[in-house]
This record gives C-alpha cells, sequence and structure tokens, in this order.
C-alpha cells in the first residue's frame, strides 16, 4: 500500500478541440439540473447535479473533489462551493470515479482553474489522457477534453491530504480503471465507513467474448468480491440515483434521525442488484454464443 503525499504546483494543459456535445442528449440533460448544494455528513459535501454526482470533501489544508459530472456541470460546482462558503482555489486534488464523460468531462476544466492535481488509477488516466476516445465500448462517441494526470494509483493506494485519507480499490468491468474511494470519519462521536462506490452496471455491453476487454468478466467478478467485502456505513455513488439522493436529501432537510446517508442496506441491495444483472447477463450471451456455434 502506498501512501500519495502531493506537493502542489500549477500544471498547464494544452486541450484537443472536441465536437461532440454530450449534453444534446436528453438524458444528460437530465442528469445536470441544478441541486442545492449540502452537507451529507461531517466533511463529506455534496456540490454535484442532480444525477451526475460531485462530493467536497474539505480538510484544513485545502480540499478533495471527486468527479467532475459532464463539462456542463462544471459552472454549477463552481457556483455550489461558492455557496458552500468554500473557495474553488482551495480545491487541491481531483479524484475520479470513472473516466466516462458524465463523470470526467469537467476535469480538464477544473484542472485548470484550480491547480490542482488529478490522481486516476493507471487504466483510467489512459483514457483521461485521450480524453474518453478509443473506450472499449463507445469508442469515440462520448469524448471530452483530455487531461494529464498528475499521480497514478493501484489498487489499495492511499491518497492524503490534512487529516484525511482515501483509500483507492480498483473495482475495473464498467472501465478498466474504475475506482471505488473509502474513508473513515466521525460523527456524532461516532466512527463510520464511507464508500464511494464506482458504477457497476454494464450497459449494452458485450460481457462473453470481449475482443476489447477480454477479461471483462473477471474483472465484474472480482469486483463485485472488493465491493462485497468493504465495511459501509454510508454509501455514496457516481449516479444520485444508485443510493437514492433525492430521497434522502429530502429527509436530511427534515433533519431525519439518524442521518439517511447512514444506509448500510442500501450498499448491500445496490451490490447484489447489480450482481444478479451481470449474471442474467453473462448467461444470456453465452446461450446465444452457444445457440450460435450450433448453426
Amino acid at each position: 500500500m502506498r501512501n500519495i503525499v502531493l506537493v502542489f504546483s500549477l500544471t498547464l494543459l494544452s486541450f484537443f478541440h472536441v465536437t461532440a456535445s454530450p449534453q444534446s442528449d436528453a438524458t444528460a440533460r437530465s442528469w445536470n439540473q441544478p441541486v442545492k448544494p449540502y452537507r451529507i455528513i461531517n466533511n463529506v459535501w455534496y456540490v454535484g447535479a442532480s444525477g451526475v454526482t460531485s462530493f467536497l470533501i474539505t480538510t484544513s489544508k485545502g480540499h478533495i473533489l471527486l468527479d467532475s459530472g459532464l463539462p456542463e456541470t462544471v459552472p454549477q460546482i463552481k457556483k455550489n462551493v461558492a455557496r458552500l462558503g468554500f473557495k474553488l482555489s482551495d480545491i487541491k486534488i481531483l479524484l475520479n470515479s470513472h473516466a466516462h464523460y458524465d463523470h470526467a468531462g469537467g476535469l480538464a476544466e477544473l484542472k485548470e482553474m484550480t491547480g490542482a492535481k488529478l490522481i486516476a488509477t493507471e487504466a483510467d488516466a489512459e483514457l483521461l489522457a485521450r480524453g474518453g476516445k478509443g473506450d472499449f465500448q463507445w469508442n469515440d462517441q462520448y469524448a471530452y477534453k483530455p487531461v494529464k494526470t498528475d499521480l497514478t494509483l493501484r489498487d489499495g493506494d492511499q491518497v492524503k491530504l490534512g487529516e484525511v485519507t482515501l483509500t483507492a480499490r480498483l473495482t475495473p468491468g464498467h472501465t478498466k480503471g474504475s475506482t471505488t474511494w473509502t474513508m473513515k470519519l466521525k460523527d456524532g462521536g461516532k466512527q463510520y465507513n464511507v464508500v464511494f462506490a464506482s458504477s457497476i452496471s454494464t450497459p449494452g455491453y458485450n460481457l462473453v467474448d470481449n475482443d476489447k476487454y477480454p477479461n471483462i468478466v473477471d474483472d465484474y467478478r472480482r469486483t463485485f468480491q472488493i465491493l462485497k467485502s468493504l465495511p459501509c456505513d454510508v454509501f455514496l455513488g457516481p449516479h444520485a440515483e444508485f443510493f437514492s439522493m433525492k430521497e434522502k436529501m429530502k429527509r436530511l432537510e427534515q433533519r431525519a434521525e439518524p442521518n439517511p446517508f447512514i444506509d448500510p442496506a442500501g450498499y448491500r441491495a445496490y451490490l447484489a442488484g447489480g450482481e444478479k444483472d451481470f449474471q442474467k447477463i453473462v448467461e444470456t450471451q453465452t446461450q446465444e454464443r452457444k445457440k450460435g456455434e450450433g448453426k
């Protein structure tokens, strides 16, 4: 396990022009509706949009931002950070759950605006550097501004800033470098395990005999094993729907006790549902392949 200690300096980037506009898609627009920022628990804050998430983790030595949302989400993040009383310039580290346009599309702009260091897993760092192009599933369909990663991670590496330690767990499948982030925090005199789970969905993926990602089935299976082994009290994720954010946010506003984001059962249900869907798709595609071989 490595501890990543950062020395900060401004990195100048050169960006490639991206002609695609993902938010021209109706689904992307629905994901990018404004949300009032709020405190989730202790030093974890929500600064993202309605469907694609962005989390601000504050420390005495500066702040960490996990995920950028879409390219068009950046103005909302900037506004939300300010509304909470924090400075964008105090963001020292940018992290990513996975290198798809709806979670990484604004990282290049945020890096330029803040001078923060971008840290990602080795596999996703390559996809980030290509601006999403050459994705095993989407090819060049959902491109975004390329962004250079300053430090690359392996499974179990830790990122430390101030009193906060985040551990990276490599949970590939959705992308080859998908990352689940974990941390511990205290709130109300109790200690909680926070899991920022990466996506476990397989949106239209060819899981069986995938020439562009031959190990995809094994990677998903290993990912489910890892995720099920993690202690989780506070469950968060890259899409608001994964952890019922809208409903929990309403309960939080009503001062519900205990904190509605303390939801280990929701985490277990998320994993069980995702694994069941995955297994069904593998079985169906395996049967289809056998039928094709029999013709």
